[in-house]
């Protein structure tokens, strides 16, 4: 166990706030992700700022910090033992400021709504999680212990929640993504490559010494999008439908008189469950020999980039049940199960063995100009939260 960074106090400490209170607070602080935008301000401030506001509460405190200036921090109500554990996993960092509509560290509330950036991806989750543990503890200590993650770096690498998982675990979790207040049971995951296709360099006036590395690259494209439509002809994932593939980037070429040496694609595969790493790429290797034999003088170089698994819910699971249960409750109706085309955070907490689902606010704008939560569903997730942690952890 780490050491704690905030103890907590001898006496209970202030009641829960509001969390649209909470959600205004954590809104006025920048908390861009440097990998994404260079010179972003990071976790710090709004780590510190959660750390303190879940210790005056008597949540013991834990700072993680691996990575200098990229703090998470993971608060624990400790249970009276017998119960199970419950995760609610939540990222602290932002994308850009750039090009929001109006001042986007500035909360402003129209017409039942909160905007600004952030609100609903997903600082709503977070103040949503932290007040709905500490309701759901107010009367003292459940059996289970509950446990908040609030991680840096989702957006870009998640090392956050990596990192929390190296030294903590739980019965099961809920990341509190924005869903809509729909219960979301799977989402695609990704795999990126990097295909060095391989030319000669030659002066344009001698075409019988150069291979044009961007014309041979021109076939596989065009072998790349007929891959695309044969997926999409493929076997379909219930929820999520079938896989995908695209060129995202090109590089090649030097100057107009010379024939290019290189040229360089990037593209991505997203995947649905059952679909492998490894099988993607045997996938693509088939692909590139078929050329490498068709087309004269094709040779290329395959290198896998970063990968993240996709992942499934068993509907199940006793945090499924539950949380269905509250939010059927809550909501008058049986909530809507549906997937993610997205990648989130669930995937490494299903793969560090922690049966989990997401869960969270309605509104729009992730990563846009406009962005913002529906106020109502807040206080709705709120509710929902704190019974469904109540009910889990006694």
């Amino acid at each position: 166990m780490l050491p704690v960074t905030h103890s907590a106090p001898a006496a209970p400490g202030p009641p829960d706030s509001d969390p649209s209170c909470l959600l205004a607070r954590l809104i006025s602080i920048d908390s861009v992700n440097p990998d994404l935008v260079p010179g972003g301000a990071g976790e710090r401030v709004i780590a510190d700022v959660c750390g303190e506001w879940l210790a005056a509460r008597g949540f013991e405190v834990h700072s993680l910090e691996k990575r200098p200036g990229r703090p998470s921090l993971v608060a624990i109500a400790r249970g009276t033992g017998g119960g199970r554990s419950l995760m609610l996993n939540g990222h602290l960092d932002t994308v850009s400021l750039a090009d929001c509509d109006g001042d986007p560290l500035d909360p402003q509330i129209r017409d039942g709504k909160m905007y600004g950036r952030g609100t609903f991806d997903m600082k709503g989750g977070i103040a949503a999680m932290m007040v709905a543990a500490v309701r759901a503890t107010a009367h003292g200590p459940l059996r289970g212990d509950v446990i908040l993650a609030c991680v840096a770096d989702e957006e870009y690498g998640s090392s956050g929640t990596e990192e929390v998982l190296e030294s903590f675990t739980a019965d099961a979790a809920i990341v509190t993504e924005p869903s809509h207040l729909e219960v979301t049971l799977a989402h695609k995951g990704f795999v990126w490559f990097d295909v060095e296709i391989e030319g000669r360099a030659a002066h344009g006036s001698r075409p019988e010494l150069g291979i044009d590395a961007i014309a041979k690259a021109g076939h596989f494209l065009v072998a790349l999008e007929e891959l695309g439509q044969c997926l999409a002809q493929g076997p379909a994932h219930p929820l999520l439908g079938v896989g995908t593939v695209h060129a995202s980037v090109i590089h090649g070429g030097e100057e107009p008189s010379t024939y290019p040496a290189h040229c360089r694609i990037t593209l991505e595969r997203r995947t649905v469950p059952g679909e492998s790493a490894e099988r993607v790429e045997r996938e693509l290797v088939d692909v590139l020999d078929r050329l490498a034999t068709t087309v004269p003088d094709f040779r290329y170089r395959l290198t896998r980039g970063l990968h993240r698994e996709p992942f499934e819910a068993d509907p199940r699971t006793p945090v499924v049940r539950t949380l269905a249960r509250h939010a059927e409750k809550a909501l008058g109706h049986p909530p809507v199960v549906r997937a993610e085309p997205f990648w989130t955070d669930c995937a490494l907490l299903a793969r560090a063995g922690i049966p989990c689902l997401l869960f969270g606010v309605d509104g729009a704008g992730a990563h846009a100009a406009t962005e913002y939560v529906d106020l109502a569903s807040l206080d709705r997730l709120t509710d929902i939260l704190t019974a469904t942690i109540a009910d889990f952890c006694s």
